[in-house]
């Protein structure tokens, strides 16, 4: 158990050791503009605040399995720190046009991409999840759970057992991204909750969901992935509405041991079609953000995820695919 712990020291100082000194990759996606709107886009940034395009404002990663199109990528480096995995809903708003489709009768599939580097990605593979009865599969995000020594992987799913009343976040554990157990339901309010995403700091682990009853970004805290989760009362952006897509990650890491780190949660204010907006807190625990004007984003960052990275994974990613118009082929 000690050492299991300590490992999870080092790697939270590591991440934070990677923001300090390389930057951040955001994954993202446009919108429902076009087929290829619809796929993988990378941002760069030395701060967290000022984001730039790469590959000249053009997809990184194209899926032409399943929906042929992909939305809500996660990106997240694995346990042990050699490989990275994007994970995606497997939906084309633009060529079908029919959300009612995509709730009811869409794709039960994750679209996933593995890398060792930022930049050589495997093909993507199209992953069932879902219950058999699922008409969705969306926004799916992971967390290494050291209780288990495994990744929990859940979404957001509605299910022909209630006749698709709400959506839930379910869930399924593997090891290696490929094989997937038992779906199950990890989440269930009183109505559809949908855009989960988890976080952990001092033993402690936060997780930021959507509600939409009340159209909210609500917070949860517990000391174990599996729970018991208890609602942060005192979060304070919960009064906030027409928001979703929440991502958080560490945006200026403590400069000593005992000091509180930045951290930055990035809602997509989708109601008014403004995309990532910034808060930033010091505690957590203490749930009190404050928004952030200075951000800038090349186009409108859409639900997407971020992941701090090394100078050098930095400099491999811009030199991949760089800041200007790609060549014809």
């Amino acid at each position: 158990m000690k050492r299991l712990l300590l490992l999870l020291v080092l790697a939270v100082s590591s991440t934070a050791a990677r923001a300090a000194e390389g930057g951040f990759l955001f994954v993202t996606f446009k919108g429902e503009a076009s087929p290829m709107t619809e796929q993988i886009y990378f941002g760069t940034s030395s701060d967290g605040l000022q984001w730039e395009q790469t590959n000249g404002g053009e997809p990184v990663l194209v899926s032409q399995l399943g929906e042929k199109g992909v939305r809500d990528p996660f990106i997240m480096r694995s346990a042990d720190g050699k490989k990275f995995f994007i994970l995606a809903t497997d939906l084309s708003i633009n060529l079908h046009r029919d959300w009612t489709r995509a709730t009811q009768k869409g794709s039960r599939s994750l679209v996933i991409w593995e890398s060792n580097d930022l930049v050589h990605w495997s093909e993507p593979r199209l992953v069932p999840v879902a219950p058999g009865d699922a008409g969705c599969t969306w926004a799916p995000e992971a967390v290494y759970d050291p209780e288990t020594k495994d990744y929990l992987v859940f979404w957001a799913s509605k299910t022909g057992s209630d006749h698709f009343a709400k959506h839930r976040i379910w869930a399924a554990r593997t090891t290696d991204f490929i094989t997937f157990g038992k779906p199950f339901i990890y989440i269930e309010k009183e109505s559809d909750i949908i855009d989960t995403t988890i976080v952990r700091e001092n033993g402690q682990y936060y997780r930021f969901s959507k509600d939409e009853k009340s159209k909210a970004i609500i917070a949860e805290t517990s000391t174990k992935v599996m729970g018991p989760w208890t609602e942060q009362s005192s979060f304070s952006l919960g009064t906030l509405r027409g928001y979703e897509g929440p991502t958080c990650f560490v945006m200026k890491p403590a400069a000593q041991p005992g000091q509180p780190a930045t951290w930055c949660l990035l809602l997509d204010y989708y109601s008014r079609g403004q995309g990532y907006q910034p808060y930033v807190t010091k505690d957590l625990k203490a749930g009190q953000f404050t928004a952030l004007t200075e951000a800038h984003f090349p186009y409108k960052f859409r639900h997407g995820s971020v992941l701090p990275i090394s100078a050098a994974e930095m400099q491999r990613v811009k030199a991949a695919y760089p800041n200007t118009a790609p060549k014809a082929p």
